[in-house]
Order: C-alpha cells, then sequence, then structure tokens
C-alpha cells in the first residue's frame, strides 16, 4: 500500500499549533534554558564542543530535560509566525516555476519531485517575495532585481513572476534567519486574486504550424469554459513554432482571458477549436503537429491569495528575547547548553498551568553564614542528608546559594549507592572545588532581590517556580555552551516543522 502525508495535512497540523497560542482555551507554552554544566561521555555523552543530539526517550523529555532547567519565559502569540525556507534572489540563479502537478513523474526544473521543496518563489534584497510563473523553459534568471508591486504578473530577467508580498521591517528584525523567512499575505494582492483564473501556460512548440496569431477557448470545469466567455489563449506562430509563454502580445503565446474558477483546463488545436479573433467566430486552421498549449492552474483562490499555504508554509517559528537576567528569573551569571519548548507546565507543587512571563527554575538556600566563594558548576554537599548537587549561581550580598540536582553521580546523586537525597535543614554545605562552606539559615522570610522581584525562602529553602516532570516537553535542542551577562541579550528562534 502507497500514501502520502499531504503538504495539506502538514499545514492543518501548524494552523492548529499557532492558534493554540490564541484560542479561547489557550495552551501556555514556554521557552526553556537549561544545562548549566558541560557535557560529558560519562553523563550526557557528548561534549560542549560537540553537543549530544537530544533523545526522544521519555528519560530525556520528562525527567532530564527538567533536572538541569535555569529559567523559562512564555511565549505569546506576538512571538510566532509562520516561516518558510529562505530563498535569496540572484542574477543568473535558474529557479523552478510554479505548476500544480509536481510529482516524480513530472519534475521541476531542478529535479524536486514535490513543488514545495522547489525553488519556485524568491526574496529579493529589499524583502519582496516573488513567485515564478514561468522560468523561460528552466533558463537562468537574467535581468534587475525585481521591484514592482503590481498585483498582476510581469515579465523580468526573461521570467514572468507574481508579487506575494513584502516582509516588513519588525518582522525582518524578528523573524528573518539565515534559513527562513517569514510569509504574511499582501491584502491588496489577495484582494485582487482570482479563483481558478488562468494566469501561464507550458508550450510544445511543434512543427509545421501556419504562422499568425490564433485564439483558442480553454476548455474545463471553469466559468463558461470552452466559450469566448471563459478563458482564452492567444498563440502565437512565427518559424512555423508554437511561441513559448510570456506576456508580449504578438511575440509571445499569451493569456488572452484568465477567467475564473478552473481546477483543470485543455486547449484543443484541432481544426475548428482555433481562431482568427478573440470572440471566437472566424475559425482558422492553425495546421502543423506536435505542439501543445497547456494551462497551468492556479492555486485554490488564485495566486497570492494566501501565501502561506501557496509557499509551503508549515513551519512556525517562536522568537524569544531574554534580556538580561529578566527581573532575577533568568540567571546570568552562568551558561546554558540546552533550549527547549515546554507546553501547560504547572506551578510548583499545584496542578494550575503557569502563566507567568518568566519563571525561575534552580533551587535556592539561603545561608546565614558562609566562608569562601562559591564557584559555578562546581559540587557541593550536604552533611548529614548526604545531598548532592550543582552550584548555579552564587549571590555573596544576600548569601543565597542557586543550585540545581541532576540525576547523574555526583551531579544530583551519591555517585557509590546513586541515591537522591534533596538539600534540607542546617547542615553545614560545602563546595568540592572552592572549599567554601555554609549553613542554611532556617528563617522563613522575603528577600528582595537585585533588580526589586521578591524570593520567599521557607525555612531558609525555596523551591523552582514550575513543577518538574509537568506539561509536556514539546522541543528540546543541545547547543554549544551560550554565556549570558546582564547587559545581554539573546534571540532565541526555533523553528517547528509539521
Amino acid at each position: 500500500m502507497s500514501a502520502i502525508i499531504t503538504e495539506k495535512f502538514r499545514q492543518h497540523n501548524a494552523k492548529q499549533f499557532e492558534e493554540s497560542f490564541s484560542e479561547a482555551s489557550s495552551n501556555s507554552y514556554y521557552l526553556f534554558v537549561g544545562k548549566a554544566t558541560p557535557f560529558t561521555t560519562a553523563t550526557t555523552t557528548g561534549s560542549d564542543g560537540s553537543p549530544p543530539l537530544p533523545s526522544d526517550s521519555p528519560a530525556d523529555t520528562e525527567y532530564y530535560a527538567w533536572d538541569s532547567m535555569l529559567a523559562a519565559k512564555r511565549i505569546t502569540s506576538s512571538d510566532i509566525t509562520f516561516v518558510i525556507p529562505r530563498r535569496n534572489w540572484a542574477n543568473g540563479t535558474t529557479y523552478d516555476m510554479y505548476e500544480h502537478n509536481i510529482s516524480s513523474s513530472n519534475t521541476t526544473s531542478s529535479g524536486a519531485s514535490n513543488l514545495y521543496d522547489s525553488t519556485f518563489y524568491f526574496m529579493t534584497s529589499d524583502y519582496k517575495v516573488y513567485k515564478v510563473l514561468d522560468n523561460n523553459g528552466g533558463t537562468a534568471y537574467s535581468g534587475a532585481e525585481p521591484s514592482s508591486t503590481s498585483s498582476s504578473p510581469f515579465s523580468l530577467g526573461g521570467y514572468v513572476l507574481k508579487y506575494m508580498y513584502t516582509i516588513s521591517a519588525s518582522n525582518v528584525a524578528k523573524y528573518l534567519t539565515a534559513e527562513f523567512m517569514p510569509v504574511v499575505t499582501d491584502a491588496t494582492v489577495s484582494a485582487a486574486a482570482v479563483d481558478g483564473a488562468i494566469e501561464s501556460l507550458i508550450i510544445t512548440p511543434g512543427s509545421g504550424y501556419t504562422n499568425g496569431t490564433y485564439y483558442a477557448a480553454v476548455y474545463g470545469d471553469g466559468s463558461n469554459a470552452g466559450t469566448a466567455s471563459g478563458a482564452i489563449v492567444r498563440i502565437t506562430v512565427t518559424g512555423n513554432q508554437i511561441q513559448s509563454f510570456g506576456l508580449t502580445a504578438g511575440t509571445d503565446t499569451t493569456v488572452h482571458a484568465a477567467g475564473s474558477g478552473y481546477t483543470y483546463g485543455t486547449v484543443n488545436l484541432a481544426s475548428g477549436y482555433t481562431f482568427s479573433d478573440s470572440s471566437l467566430t472566424s475559425a482558422s486552421d492553425i495546421g502543423g503537429s506536435g505542439g501543445a498549449v497547456s494551462v497551468v492552474v492556479s492555486p485554490k483562490n488564485g495566486h497570492g491569495f494566501f501565501p502561506c499555504e501557496e509557499l509551503g508554509g508549515h513551519f512556525v517559528m517562536t522568537a524569544t528575547t531574554l534580556t538580561g537576567d529578566e527581573g532575577d528569573d533568568i540567571t546570568a551569571a552562568n551558561d546554558f547548553r540546552q533550549v527547549g519548548l515546554v507546553v501547560d507546565p504547572t506551578t510548583y507543587g499545584t496542578s494550575t498551568i503557569a502563566t507567568s512571563t518568566t519563571v525561575r527554575q534552580t533551587y535556592v538556600v539561603k545561608l546565614a553564614s558562609s566562608s569562601g566563594t562559591f564557584d559555578v558548576d562546581e559540587k557541593i554537599t550536604q552533611a548529614s542528608t548526604g545531598a548532592v548537587g550543582k552550584v548555579v549561581e552564587w549571590d555573596s550580598t544576600l548569601g543565597l546559594l542557586y543550585y540545581q540536582q541532576e540525576r547523574f553521580g555526583d551531579f544530583g546523586t551519591n555517585n557509590t549507592t546513586g541515591a537522591f537525597a534533596s538539600f534540607s535543614g542546617t547542615n553545614l554545605i560545602t563546595g568540592a572545588d572552592s572549599g567554601a562552606t555554609g549553613t542554611p539559615s532556617s528563617t522563613t522570610e522575603t528577600v528582595t532581590l537585585t533588580n526589586g522581584s521578591s524570593l520567599s525562602l521557607t525555612s531558609g529553602y525555596a523551591n523552582p517556580e514550575l513543577q518538574p516532570d509537568s506539561g509536556l516537553v514539546l522541543y528540546l535542542e543541545n547547543r554549544k555552551p551560550i554565556q549570558r551577562d546582564t547587559d545581554q541579550t539573546e534571540d532565541i528562534k526555533l523553528i517547528i516543522e509539521f
């Protein structure tokens, strides 16, 4: 049995995902950053220079990602957009053209057997996007860079092009990357689109035809198909051959009337079906043999009506900006190596879906007294409890030690027994590398942090703000270390392909 997942199915899923950010019963999505400690062969495998590929196992997505999570920022509907693979215009480049029937038996100029894998559109240097309706028989574009914003097809560089939209400056700044570009709808172009209009043709020149100009109706299922009130092609014959498709009447074979409502169409060149006038009243035999005029059916609702569907927009990009320490929630004292997407996590200790803009995901202990300076990433242990962890940040001014406990030996579990114990009580905490020590406070209090936010401590300790292992981790990516700073901004873009 043969089957495919269609482009429409992929776009449907992408649309459902995009809508889930803003619909009445919307989901709560968070971008998270994590993994302050280096990748090692003894734990995660890989290294900082060659990060490991995350696995799609329950261990990684349900547990380990939470263990090393540092913080998260909520993604809103204003932080997402549909994107498509970036195709840049360059003179001398051969682009594919739009055809409605690309398949393994009818490939594009580049050999693609799927329209949406081909190069049938491009973006210019001023961020205008064009669809190629005709590529001059698969030859290279040769001419000036397009700039027209006309709603009608136009000819340039030997190609017939259709203006689709322009990417705004704000979208360029937020969503344009080296590999992807945002896809939007131009209201003027969309309003001018005609469902089922015939806007391009594919010509087989044939031989032995009588030179001259001829008109022929486009048969099919369009409005008034096969009559002078439907779509009509204007056929130019010179040198006893049917001339290629273009927009110049008298030189090219053109679309005289685009018609509407076509989902398929045919042009009959036999005697009695070609005429010398556009009203199709004076029959004129074209003669010849071996030639053909094949119509290219426009996408549903017409070219430019909905570029996202027309250009293969089954990708959704999230773009999240982390600025400084984001109100004390996202540490700038350490680096991170992992980014991910989690949906509908709950607040710590509850079943309530989180909605805070930013959340801290490390544990915190306030030290009533300390000696020395704790180093980031060093192992810490606690007397009596046997608790093991890793330092994320040490705030010596407020006596706050931020830490994590990953489910690896000497990271969060006992290296010998594999046992896990939480830090608790007032037993001494010691840094393995620095030799720093500290005695936890037993006071329940609220501490004002550097940027004015509050940290509530119960008997000296504070838990993360999200419940570990809650929600669903939908995306996970390991990267080389990214060092943060209070005067630094990171723009993190995730591409979700459906």
